[in-house]
């Protein structure tokens, strides 16, 4: 030790100029290397921030309970939730929706009639202010959906004539094994949660929902 000292002392004489250079070199290096640590720290602030924001104002994560939805949808399927769409636009016939039906349980099921229609279901079709629309995203001859309910929209509770202004008509695909718009009545757009149409886990359930 006592050498080093020496031999440091001596070359600080000799060598004034050099080692105040190394000196500078590594406060430069000591203060970049802060500051590398500096920007990572706010890197990973924002991210947290941003996945937040995200999840509490755009999309969130939902989990398929039970039957209701199937074919389409089986149970423990994960979704995306969109909770931005329905603030730009209005609700579409056969959007798949997430809504609160109780303060403790939200429901996933698919809107079939809008403000201002008349729905009614016979021998398993599906009519519109009498007009027959084709349900393209269910199989017919399957018993999720054969001899299901028929109804009226006067049948349900309300007995509305035609769909109120912001309420929705919505059932599931599963029309034999589900508690929907047959049960409750119709629901008000302000209990959408949003919209959802992408699975994204189990893997080999990745889809986009039509």
């Amino acid at each position: 030790m006592y050498l080093f000292k020496k031999y440091m002392t001596r070359r600080y004489i000799e060598h004034p100029e050099e080692v105040l250079q190394q000196k500078a070199i590594r406060g430069v290096m000591s203060m970049r290397e802060k500051n590398e640590w500096l920007q990572i720290g706010k890197t990973v602030v924002v991210a947290v921030i941003v996945a937040v924001l995200f999840r509490m104002f755009i999309f969130s994560p939902i989990i398929v309970d039970g039957p209701s939805m199937e074919p389409t949808l089986q149970n423990g399927d994960q979704m995306i939730v969109n909770k931005l769409t329905y603030k730009l636009t209005e609700p579409k016939r056969f959007d798949v929706i997430v809504f609160h039906a109780t303060e403790e349980k939200d429901y996933i099921k698919r809107i079939i009639g809008l403000p201002g229609e008349h729905i009614a279901i016979m021998h398993d079709d599906l009519y519109v202010n009498g007009e027959l629309v084709e349900e393209d995203f269910l199989d017919k001859t399957s018993s999720y959906v054969k001899n299901q309910f028929a109804f009226t929209l006067e049948n349900l509770v309300g007995n509305y004539p035609v769909i109120p202004k912001d309420h929705y008509l919505v059932l599931g695909d599963h029309r034999n094994d589900s508690t929907d718009s047959r049960t409750f009545g119709v629901i008000h757009k302000d209990e959408i949660y949003g919209k959802t149409s992408i699975i994204y886990w189990p893997p080999k359930r990745i889809r986009i929902v039509k």
